[in-house]
């Protein structure tokens, strides 16, 4: 069967090639839209988002006038009949899917574009300390507020360094293709599934842009608090000099006029839970004025395998019981762990004897660097280790452990790879999560057993394994009848 496969593998291709066959004009489209903005004002780079957006009302200003039309003729208006007001109901329904259709249809036929607008803000914020612009009102209310943006006389300007989530930030990312192809397959409902270092976080600003330009909401959603504040704020930026509103959700209190303000901009960040608990409650509000949220239109959900499955089993859990649901692999599991847990336990032993020999030895920088590195591998390996947190109580080791951390964080994380290739497990406390490594799944699943047990598979690649296997048994068939 695997031998099929791979003959189908080369004649077809697989999911993945196909999918990137069909995105690649799309991405030489962008980048070609890309290079026409280069040579414009910033004051004209500006100038494309209402230019964009009136392009999208444009598209559907017939269905909404009749929309419009049609609600002012029913609201409070006493003289129609039930039937008269239900068949007006039911007609608007109609409008808003055949609007929602052509906003589809438009935001493709713009996406090109509408990419290349945000790759060349990026870049200029990247190359620039500073950008220029012709004061507006928007500027001049975010001015009162931002430390980023100055006014001066009838112009502003926007720095590219500002504080996200009490941390600045200096603005030095742009779009390859790989975010282009990300930021594609996110506005078309897919999931994106990236390895560290390749800019998730800029990934998110292509299609968040894009489709706020409707002005009908977008909401991107994350697995924490912190996250949602931070990258709200590292985002805003790129958004707000283009007009577009930007807000997050956790810093205002449930029910509260600025937590609805929030949902009223173009962008809104906030987690999975208050998004959750927000429409339960609107779900059980007895009046119009007491909805905080709005329809909702476009949404991105970050670390979406922790949204969707580990954060959504409670629910499933408090509905009621599941079949089987007392039964557990605990026990048949436990073994493997507490082998796996003792390795990284020697490990993190070894790592703090060099840490602590080579931070107190070493009077040379490279000495110095490999003894953080050892440091930094300890607090990847267990955070919590008592040993460990006694030696970071101690003069500089903190500090060490910070900079050493800043170092291969840095460039969207590039070198972590190499930092947790050593562990069996990696801890990341601001993600909460753990993560086997490929060390950690070798030394847990025995040597008759399937090495991919503890691997999640590509469930879009199964798909099309399936696809192709279908596809040949039934050409098979149709040679084997005779002629």
């Amino acid at each position: 069967m695997d031998f099929i496969t791979n003959i189908a593998a080369k004649f077809f291709g697989n999911k993945s090639e196909k999918d990137i066959e069909e995105i690649t004009p799309i991405v030489e489209k962008t980048n070609a839209a890309y290079s026409k903005l280069t040579s414009l004002s910033n004051d004209e780079l500006r100038a494309k988002t209402p230019e964009l957006r009136a392009k999208i009302h444009a598209n559907y200003q017939d269905e909404q006038k009749e929309v419009d039309d049609l609600k002012s003729k029913t609201q409070d208006n006493d003289s129609l009949s039930i039937a008269d007001k239900e068949a007006a109901y039911v007609r608007i329904d109609e409008l808003d899917k055949i609007i929602l259709e052509k906003v589809e249809e438009i935001l493709l036929e713009i996406l090109p574009e509408s990419f290349a607008v945000v790759k060349e803000t990026a870049r200029r914020f990247t190359e620039n300390e500073s950008l220029e612009v012709i004061a507006t009102e928007n500027d001049k209310r975010l001015a009162s507020t931002k430390p980023h943006i100055v006014i001066n006389g009838d112009k502003a300007s926007w720095k590219n360094a500002w504080d996200a989530a009490g941390t600045e930030i200096l603005w030095n990312m742009i779009h390859y293709d790989v975010q282009i192809i990300g930021g594609m397959v996110l506005h078309q409902g897919k999931i994106a599934e990236m390895a560290t270092g390749e800019g998730k976080t800029l990934v998110a600003t292509l299609p968040v842009f894009l489709n706020a330009l409707t002005g009908r909401g977008v909401h991107l959603v994350t697995v924490n608090d912190y996250l949602a504040k931070r990258d709200s704020e590292w985002n805003a930026p790129i958004f707000e000099f283009h007009g577009l509103t930007t807000d997050c959700i956790d810093k205002h209190q449930p029910n509260s006029e600025e937590r609805r303000q929030a949902y009223l901009s173009d962008i809104t960040y906030g987690t999975n839970n208050e998004f959750g608990f927000d429409y339960l409650r609107d779900n059980m509000a007895t009046a119009v004025e007491d909805l905080v949220q709005r329809k909702p239109h476009y949404a991105i959900v970050d670390e979406v395998d922790s949204v969707l499955i580990d954060d959504a089993r409670t629910p499933l859990i408090i509905s009621g019981p599941t079949p089987k649901g007392d039964e557990h692999e605990f026990m048949e599991l436990k073994p493997r762990i507490e082998v796996l847990v003792n390795h990284q336990k020697k490990l993190l032993n070894a790592l703090l004897a060099e840490a602590k020999k080579k931070l107190a030895d070493g009077v040379d920088k490279k000495t110095r660097e490999d003894g953080g590195l050892a440091l930094y591998r300890a607090f990847r390996a267990m955070p919590k280790n008592k040993a460990l947190i006694k030696f970071l109580s101690e003069p500089g080791i903190r500090a060490q452990l910070t900079k050493t951390e800043g170092i291969y964080i840095a460039d969207q994380g590039k070198e972590m790879p190499f930092v947790d290739s050593e562990l069996f497990f990696v801890i990341d406390e601001k993600q909460n999560s753990v993560e086997m490594s490929d060390k950690g799944i070798e030394l847990v699943t025995g040597e008759s057993e399937d090495p991919h047990f503890f691997i999640m598979p590509d469930i879009g690649f199964e798909i099309d394994k399936v696809e192709n296997q279908t596809f040949l048994m039934k050409r098979n068939y149709l040679l084997r009848i005779p002629l």
